[in-house]
């Protein structure tokens, strides 16, 4: 069996350093599983068990990298649009390697990498048997780190670029929240197709930082709130009215990135970071028609499965990754032992982290 012999392999940090490497597959699994909607404090229990056998419509997966992603604390709070059947495992989103293919698996083989094509799959897990049609595989020529969140944050900016309004060369994208996962990629494919980006992000101690690190990412303007209520850069025509806003804030927030719109412009609101509503003047639907809409990439990817347009997207951010266009948010590595410190930061509303979370399920 391939699962129980000696294999060596490290993988690579973006920087070329080795951050991982383990030296045996074993069919004993560790997951963190939750029996009970809830705290996820609370209810989520790290356990071990033993795998069965492939079968032979099956794969058998060593996990590598799995985000803690906002998402994934409402999942298990319970008060996410998709129930999870109990028990179940924590974990939407990660990247494994197929370790073993049963004698029917059409697609996959030993050393694909893949990640989870099924709803609230499980992915805080060490490994896993599987049937095939629940993994989606994705370039295994990409960094783990990058690759396990592709379906997530980098298809959610792209498909949020691509779908609303059509932008060209020189057009103005704003958005709030900009030094969140998305925000982040917002602004990096912005950079790539020659948009112009204001990101707004709300004031901190490291603000300057925090400024000079979205700039080394390609944003054109990165503005705090306060100062985003004194700009002057439209009044003086710096540059034109944005066609399109990309909202995960809401309140306030949201009401003054909708004023900016340009006539016809479109705000799309795919989070509520701040937990309030999302209120809108009356003058922005009578005197300027701007559009309001909503974005939820897990309804995107229900109805387009298995489109052409689905893997021409994950082709495309796949070589963004790989030539080095599309880095991956700071982040922090961790086993799935500490995963309090995971769940605690990733639910401040706060959101003054700095970094992603990322279980290392190598460990």
């Amino acid at each position: 069996m391939l699962r129980s012999r000696i294999f060596s392999k490290t993988l690579k940090l973006l920087d070329r350093k080795p951050f991982m490497t383990f030296q045996r597959y074993s069919s004993t699994c560790k997951k963190l599983l939750f029996e009970e909607f809830g705290d996820p404090l609370k209810v989520l229990k790290l356990k071990e068990e033993t795998l069965p056998s492939i079968k032979e419509d099956e794969v058998f997966v060593r996990f590598l990298i799995a985000p803690v992603n906002p998402a994934d604390i409402n999942l298990i709070q319970g008060v996410y649009p998709i129930k999870s059947q109990l028990p179940a495992v924590g974990g939407i989103e990660g990247v494994g390697e197929i370790i073993e293919a049963g004698s029917k698996v059409p697609n996959l083989k030993p050393g694909d990498y893949v990640v989870p094509d099924a709803d609230n799959f499980g992915a805080w897990r060490t490994c896993g048997v599987f049937k095939y049609n629940l993994l989606y595989k994705v370039p295994n020529n990409v960094n783990p780190i990058q690759i396990g969140a592709i379906l997530s944050n980098p298809s959610t900016a792209y498909r949020m670029l691509k779908d609303f309004v059509l932008l060209k060369s020189g057009d103005v994208v704003i958005q709030n929240g900009a030094n969140s996962a998305c925000g982040q990629n917002v602004i990096q494919l912005c950079r790539i197709n020659n948009f112009i980006s204001i990101n707004i992000i709300r004031d901190r101690p490291d603000i300057e930082q925090l400024k000079s690190y979205l700039f080394t990412l390609g944003a054109d303007y990165v503005l705090t709130e306060e100062e985003l209520r004194k700009t002057e850069i439209f009044k003086l025509k710096e540059i034109p009215k944005p066609k399109l806003a990309l909202n995960c804030v809401g309140g306030r927030n949201a009401t003054e990135i909708s004023r900016l719109l340009a006539d016809n412009g479109i705000m799309v609101t795919y989070g509520g970071m701040s937990r309030e509503p999302v209120t809108i003047p009356t003058s922005a639907f009578i005197f300027k028609n701007i559009s309001f809409r909503g974005y939820w990439m897990t309804k995107w990817t229900s109805n387009n499965r298995q489109s052409p347009e689905r893997r021409k997207m994950i082709e495309e951010l796949a070589s963004y990754m790989s030539s080095g266009k599309l880095k991956a948010p700071e982040h922090k590595l961790i086993p799935l032992e500490n995963y309090s410190e995971a769940i605690m930061k990733t639910s401040s509303v706060q959101g003054y982290t700095g970094y992603k979370y990322l279980f290392d399920l190598t460990k």
